[in-house]
């Protein structure tokens, strides 16, 4: 199959779609409320925590605005939360290219949405390996795996799509919005994307370190070991 390349971009997009889904919730209320504001009619698609969270903050104007992502793509998270947004029409939204006639019909064709702006931060691994106690088992349960693919998807696709990996960047982003008319500028894509690569880098970069620094005997000793097949 050829690389897929794109030639024609739009320089500022309209942010029409989010997907919010963060751990850290430092200043996810002022985020709401001002991307609510600079974007009027947006869409917040979320999940677990974070749904939970925007839709007390919303209440009553949650209706029409907030989306479960479990309810948007059909399918239930995974039991503890293994598999969220791991979903065909989260990654076609993510994805797809404005000026790509086959990725606007498989918008068309799946009902799928574009996705022009993505807020997420990852599950706390480096905390959670600093924790008096920690073992191999919470290391691993703590390893992000759809955040980490969002954030690559959104962050690979800065043409069209913004990614926002830090809360510090939330003040920045509604500025911009409300001064231009709820749009973002190509140079704000893809300077939030080098970002978002640069921490998703640093995330692998920990959990490898921390795997690498493991004697196996520790790691077999975390388990009750079954003989398997």
């Amino acid at each position: 199959m050829a690389l897929n390349t794109v030639q024609t971009i739009d320089d500022r997009v309209r942010v029409r779609t989010a997907l919010v889904s963060v751990w850290d919730k430092t200043g996810l209320p002022a985020l709401v409320s001002g991307l609510l504001s600079a974007a009027p009619g947006l869409r917040i698609l979320s999940t677990g925590g974070t749904h939970d969270a925007i839709r007390h903050l919303l209440g009553e104007k949650a209706a029409g605005t907030l989306q479960q992502v479990s309810d948007y793509t059909g399918q239930p998270e995974m039991q503890g939360g293994l598999v969220k947004t791991l979903d065909f029409r989260i990654y076609l939204g993510l994805l797809s290219e404005t000026y790509n006639a086959s990725h606007q019909d498989d918008l068309r064709r799946t009902g799928a949405l574009p996705i022009d702006l993505v807020v997420v931060n990852l599950y706390p691994f480096r905390q959670s390996i600093a924790q008096t106690g920690a073992t191999p088992e919470s290391a691993r349960g703590n390893i992000d795996i759809g955040g980490p693919c969002m954030v690559r998807a959104a962050a690979k696709n800065f043409h069209r799509v913004a990614v926002v990996v830090d809360p510090g960047d939330y003040e920045g982003l509604i500025r911009e919005l409300s001064e231009h008319g709820g749009t973002l500028s190509l140079e704000t894509r893809f300077t939030l994307a080098r970002k978002a690569f640069e921490a998703s880098a640093a995330y692998d970069r920990a959990i490898a370190d921390y795997l690498g620094g493991l004697a196996f005997p520790t790691v077999r000793g975390t388990y009750t070991v079954k003989a398997g097949a």
